[in-house]
């Protein structure tokens, strides 16, 4: 048997020390859960069950519980060089939709439900989603190489103002074939407007690429709008097949990528949009040049997608 090393044991041992599970350890760092669970038996005898409240996030907040569970000071330089040590790499968290039990079930039934769809059938749906742009770029983190020494400049400062510069939101579509109809969201979104946008861009949507209603399914996610009273009885009217969608699963959805691609361009532009009607000018630019082979990348994967969910028994995945 592969002997472990002492840095792969204190990892082990730091990881049971803030409340993780064999299974959990087992998942972050590849080693088997008997190995974990003897480790544990050899060198935690007294820790029989994980200690209650959340299990720690981070090297400082490690420290703080060790010290306070032994009455010994832990420096989290330490915790943090022999976490790398054994392989371990810290990371952003990715901000995913708050998971509980019901969700979990919903998204393992539909993964099973759909696990037999090839790409032939999930070609047939209509992928929707409604976005929010910013005009001074995207609310997350960027990235730029530094030389060693360089002070701030322009290059290395993405410029704020008090009170965000402004956004849009916007409603798209994505088919095999291309992306559809977007139009730009003005005023408050509710059932009555959502209504109408299905009455016009996905109509319209159908009619460019000749589509009959009857051949194709529906997608969209559960937000109340979508799931109106008014939003109801117009797909009914209509004889739109409306794929049932689980809750919080926008990794499920192949046009969350859509939107990443879409806003990737729209930071290419070296200077900001002066105005909210400048950028939609952009978007529409952008969302008309999104290539047809980007969309079926994104609808190929969600056989993988659904596997993922599987694999993961309705837990988040990498997409």
């Amino acid at each position: 048997m592969h002997k472990l090393s002492s840095t792969s044991i204190s990892c082990i041992l730091y990881l049971l020390d803030s409340g993780e599970s064999a299974a959990s350890i087992h998942r972050q760092t590849g080693y088997g859960i008997a190995t974990i669970s003897r480790l544990c038996s050899e060198h935690r005898p007294n820790l029989s069950k994980a200690p209650g409240g959340r299990p720690c996030d981070n090297a400082v907040q490690a420290a703080g519980m060790l010290r306070n569970q032994s009455g010994k000071r832990f420096s989290t330089q330490t915790l943090r060089r022999r976490l790398k040590e054994s392989g371990m790499t810290a990371v952003v968290k990715k901000k995913q939709p708050k998971l509980q039990a019901r969700h979990k079930r919903a998204r393992l039934e539909f993964a099973e439900r759909h696990a037999e769809w090839t790409v032939e059938d999930w070609k047939k749906v209509i992928w929707s989603d409604e976005t929010k742009i910013n005009r001074l770029g995207s609310d997350g983190r960027k990235y730029v190489w530094k030389e060693d020494g360089e002070g701030l400049s322009d290059r290395l400062v993405e410029g704020t103002v008090k009170f965000g510069g402004g956004n849009l939101m916007m409603w798209g579509c994505m088919t095999w074939d291309g992306v559809g109809y977007a139009t730009k969201i003005d005023g408050k979104m509710d059932g009555e407007l959502y209504t109408e946008i299905l009455g016009d861009e996905f109509i319209k949507t159908l009619e460019y690429f000749g589509y009959d209603i009857e051949d194709v399914i529906f997608q969209q996610d559960n937000d109340p709008k979508h799931t109106s009273r008014k939003a109801k009885i117009w797909f009914s009217d209509n004889d739109v097949e409306v794929l049932k969608w689980p809750a919080q699963s926008p990794d499920i959805n192949p046009i969350e990528h859509l939107w990443h691609y879409l806003k990737r361009q729209l930071e290419t532009y070296e200077e900001p949009a002066r105005s909210v009607g400048e950028l939609w000018t952009r978007v529409e630019k952008e969302w008309d040049g999104i290539p047809v082979e980007e969309c079926q990348k994104l609808i190929e994967s969600m056989p993988r997608r659904l596997a993922a969910i599987v694999k993961a028994k309705g837990e988040y995945t990498k997409y």
